[in-house]
């Protein structure tokens, strides 16, 4: 999954980073309000957690009071990425603020690094029609383990070719664009290369040969994981 994490705590900052980096996610972080809004707009997310108190950014003009602006600014434009708000436990009124402003779920801080990881493939769960475990012909994927298998045997693949099957898992027979793949794999300052791109689905095919299941192109469109006829 490719995530936004808005919280100004560095020292929890970088924590949530690490384990969710380790999870096998790609993150992008904002520790202030402009910067968090600029993200949210120009890159698409699968999901994003949110902690609430923020402060505005290097632009005080900006207009943004906290981290309900921003969902409030998001939902208003039509973005149903899946958001997870962050809020302090004994803050009633801050958890039904940010749900009434269209957060699907909240945590209260504390809270235990797994239970962010579990609470985020529930929301991404729901809101992408995915299953835990998805299969296509001979390949299968356990989404909780983030584990590929082929005929039963697990399927090494390098970092980036393991992102664009998993994104054309989410749900299998999903028509994914090239932009779309493009952005979910670039890092935030730079889009990935198309060239680039296809090598990693040229890859995944010859790897995947035999298996039942193929990523056909739709020329203008995209591409498909389906399973062969």
């Amino acid at each position: 999954m490719r995530i936004l994490l808005v919280e100004d705590d560095q020292v929890l900052c970088q924590v949530m980073l690490r384990s969710l980096q380790e999870a096998g996610h790609r993150v992008d972080r904002a520790d202030n309000l402009s910067d968090a809004a600029h993200l949210w707009m120009v890159q698409p997310f699968d999901a994003v957690l949110l902690d609430l108190n923020l402060p505005q950014g290097p632009d005080p003009r900006s207009g943004l009071g906290s981290g309900l602006s921003i969902l409030r600014q998001a939902r208003a434009r039509g973005d149903a990425t899946p958001v997870l708000v962050l809020t302090a436990r004994n803050r009633t009124d801050e958890r039904i603020a940010g749900l009434n402003a269209g957060a699907d779920d909240y945590l209260g801080k504390p809270f235990d690094l797994a239970e962010v990881e579990a609470r985020l493939r529930a929301l991404v769960r729901r809101s992408q029609a995915t299953q835990d475990d998805v299969r296509v012909g001979r390949l299968a994927l356990d989404r909780h383990l983030r584990l590929f298998t082929l005929e039963g045997q697990a399927l090494e693949l390098p970092a980036r070719e393991f992102e664009v099957l998993w994104e054309l898992m989410t749900p299998a027979g999903r028509v994914c664009s090239k932009r779309e793949l493009a952005l979910k794999l670039s890092e935030w300052d730079g889009v990935l290369a198309d060239n680039a791109l296809e090598a990693f689905i040229s890859r995944l095919r010859k790897k995947l040969a035999g298996s039942g299941a193929q990523i056909r192109t739709l020329r203008g469109l995209g591409y498909v994981l389906e399973a062969q006829p």
